[in-house]
């Protein structure tokens, strides 16, 4: 058998992670053609098919499984060195990469960002805002440290910690018949015309079970996957909605909405996800107990 190196058993990975060459081949930035290339001399090498090709998607031979765990472990352990290394160095720098939800909000990630510098002056914080399925895919393909998103749900290889709790508001323009009250029932909201979240969304599942037990249907006019394009359709007057507490701050502090609270508790979930079995570089490691701890 002959040398192999990291890049042609993290492209193996990749493919195999996604049963797609091309989509193996685009994560590690090489045409298609490399990438098939890469995955024959490799079989070549160890004397053996690894993917049936004809296949669609990829079907993985044992002897491709027995390799793709090799694989897993190998990068992992690379990667696992590499933090020990540095920290062997006594380096105090390091990259800390989050994926965060976009909803975390841009002022909680400022203010986090600053005192982590306090902290760690030398290291660097990667943030990149993302839907919450690729969160997940994030952490687990080793894209990112850390992910920040609501409603998190442990897998094989996820582990979840909990964050905190933000209360749910009713939200609403200025110019909307409940403006003038100081909270609201779930029973007020019965037909009433409400701007929801798209149905795949944790928090939408959440929303329409909060409204089913208190015995509520509300007349859905549309959805968004995003909390800026609900606001800004409240704005015109489309109706009401149900969102977190922070996400509302600035604009009913400059009197573009209402935040009117809810008689009966609903609270949205954030968590933060990491790999299981995963040692954390010790400037994402600092990064953790500055989010689970902001006094400590």
């Amino acid at each position: 058998m002959g040398p192999m190196d990291f890049a042609q058993i993290q492209l193996f990975r990749d493919i195999v992670q996604n049963r797609s060459i091309s989509r193996g081949a685009s994560l590690n930035e090489v045409t298609q053609s490399a990438a098939s290339q890469a995955l024959q001399e490799l079989e070549r090498q160890l004397g053996v098919q690894l993917l049936d090709r004809s296949h669609r998607p990829l079907e993985i031979l044992p002897a491709g499984r027995l390799f793709y765990d090799f694989a897993r472990d190998v990068l992992r352990r690379q990667q696992e060195f590499a933090v020990l290394l540095e920290e062997t160095k006594g380096t105090q720098g390091g990259t800390v990469r989050v994926a965060a939800i976009y909803s975390v909000g841009l002022s909680e990630m400022a203010k986090l960002e600053k005192e982590f510098y306090a902290r760690l002056p030398a290291a660097q914080l990667e943030v990149h805002y993302l839907r919450p399925e690729k969160v997940y895919e994030a952490v687990v393909e080793q894209r990112a440290d850390i992910g920040l998103l609501s409603y998190p749900e442990p897998t094989r290889e996820i582990t979840v910690l909990p964050w905190r709790e933000e209360k749910m508001v009713l939200a609403c323009s200025p110019e909307h018949a409940f403006n003038g009250q100081a909270t609201v029932r779930p029973g007020d909201l019965e037909g009433i015309d409400f701007v929801g979240f798209d149905e795949d969304l944790p928090i939408s599942r959440d929303v329409e079970r909060f409204l089913r037990e208190h015995g509520v249907r509300v007349h859905t006019v549309s959805r968004f996957d995003n909390i800026p394009s609900m606001k800004e359709a409240l704005r015109h007057g489309l109706g009401v909605s149900i969102l977190p507490e922070p996400m509302l701050t600035e604009d009913v502090a400059e009197g573009r909405l209402r935040a009117i609270p809810l008689e009966a508790r609903l609270v949205r979930p954030l968590g933060i996800i990491h790999r299981r079995r995963r040692s954390l570089p010790q400037a994402a490691q600092t990064f953790l107990d500055l989010l689970r701890d902001p006094t400590a």
